[in-house]
């Protein structure tokens, strides 16, 4: 066999490889390997939880381990960042909230951008706030305590669990929408928040559904919810909007977003299983006061977007900074 047949005879030995090699032999089908799942609060909180039981449900999805790495600190600037650096090969991924598009107008040294940085993957969920009120004020309805605060030569107090906190910057959207005298009074988490609120050293605040037991067991009133529609956890409370604010609306949010340049497979891949679990995960969610979203990556970009830009007005008007 002389030389040219020689090349002719490898080149078809290659090729027939190649036509009969497995489909992904050489590049295995995503996942491979366990994923990271970024979370900027510490174990056991309602992030925490919202990611663990979502990443049970893609865990078992795909049949690798999606693991948890919790890294507080920096009102989850440090986390941002991380996920921000991060390889965009799918293989880490971030659990945002409502701080991901806050934190940016909030901060003065924020080192990502909370949206060119990112791509979206999926809304998760949505909560809402209630305005829930000291037993020592003289009000029974919104009305009756817009009209109590309009009259009153003092500012009202209202809590909040920290400076850039999606209660204080409600409050903020409050004040300005209503026209009412308030001060912002921050403690260190949403516990000590309520607290302050059931011992009287405040007289408002906008909290989170384990209010709503307590205003049950007639320790604090609460007036009314901050969503859109009635909260299904209180269909009884009127929304703001609806009870004397209109256009007020707030919701708390989670969802997934990874590195911006994760190929757009992994991102279709990643939704799809998401929305395939939510519904699965409809009744664990509702017992903490979340109501499931889902929907395209798309629209969940948008979203952020939306959101952003909505805070950042909010913040501007507020004054509010973080350090």
């Amino acid at each position: 066999m002389n030389r040219d047949v020689k090349i002719v005879a490898i080149g078809a030995a290659a090729a027939a490889v190649c036509v009969f090699q497995p489909a992904g032999a050489a590049e295995q089908p995503y996942p491979a390997r366990a994923v990271r799942v970024l979370v900027g609060l510490a174990p056991g909180g309602g992030t925490d939880t919202v990611a663990r039981l979502i990443t049970a449900k893609l865990a078992e999805a795909f049949g690798q381990s999606f693991v948890i790495d919790n890294r507080p600190g920096a009102g989850g600037n440090v986390v941002g960042e991380l996920a921000a650096r991060a390889t965009p090969d799918g293989y880490t991924l971030i659990t945002v909230t409502p701080t991901h598009v806050i934190n940016p107008s909030l901060y003065r040294d924020v080192r990502y951008d909370a949206i060119k940085d990112f791509s979206a993957v999926a809304r998760l969920t949505e909560s809402q706030y209630y305005l829930s009120i000291s037993n020592a004020l003289p009000a029974s309805t919104l009305a009756e305590f817009l009209a109590f605060a309009k009259s009153s030569p003092k500012p009202i107090s209202y809590a909040s669990s920290g400076i850039g906190s999606a209660n204080h910057l409600s409050g903020e959207l409050f004040r300005t929408m209503s026209g009412l005298k308030l001060v912002h009074v921050p403690y260190k988490g949403g516990a000590p928040a309520l607290n302050a609120l059931l011992a009287g050293e405040v007289q408002m605040s906008f909290t989170s559904s384990a209010a709503l037991p307590l205003t049950k067991a007639g320790k604090l009133k609460t007036l009314a919810s901050t969503g859109a529609k009635r909260s299904t956890a209180a269909p009884g409370l009127p929304t703001i909007a609806e009870a004397g604010i209109p256009g007020y609306v707030v919701v708390g949010w989670y969802g997934m977003a990874a590195p911006v340049k994760t190929p757009r497979a992994v991102i279709e891949k990643l939704n799809a299983a998401i929305n395939r679990a939510l519904p699965e995960l409809k009744e664990r969610y509702e017992a903490l006061g979340m109501e499931i979203t889902g929907g395209t990556a798309e629209a969940f970009g948008t979203f952020l977007r939306a959101e952003r830009d909505r805070w950042a007005e909010v913040v501007k008007i507020s004054g509010a900074k973080a350090e």
